[in-house]
């Protein structure tokens, strides 16, 4: 079982950065691919960023692309969210999981999932 803790959430004006952490405890989190998703007010969740289990690929939503990086240490047990150039439009409950497949953007895909951090960017 591994579970998902994030955090760094906060209040940022637009423009801003932020970075988020996700620290896992139990399974070791190289045995995974983390990615992260949001979901805004209203909003169905949806797929902002995946890396792979050694942190040599990393895939991003169109939105986001240029602004935000995913990254791990895996001898911390930590993924990483570093979003820059923030918009109110990124403003959401960001979520990290963990998932035996590279790349999904599907939420079915990953088995393990943290409660979330809020982010929210102020024009």
């Amino acid at each position: 079982q591994v579970q998902l803790v994030e955090s760094g959430g906060g209040l940022v004006q637009a423009g801003g950065s932020l970075r988020l952490s996700c620290a896992t405890s139990g399974r070791t989190i190289s045995m995974y691919a983390v990615g992260w998703f949001r979901q805004a007010p209203g909003k169905e969740r949806e797929f902002v960023a995946v890396i792979n289990w050694t942190g040599s690929n990393t895939y991003y939503a169109d939105s986001v692309k240029g602004r935000f990086t995913i990254s791990r240490d895996n001898a911390k047990n930590t993924a990483y969210l570093q979003m820059n150039s923030l918009k109110p439009e990124d403003t959401a409950v960001y979520y990290c999981a963990a998932g035996k497949k590279y790349g999904s953007k599907w939420e079915r895909d990953y088995d393990h999932w943290g409660q979330g951090t809020q982010v929210t960017v102020s024009s």
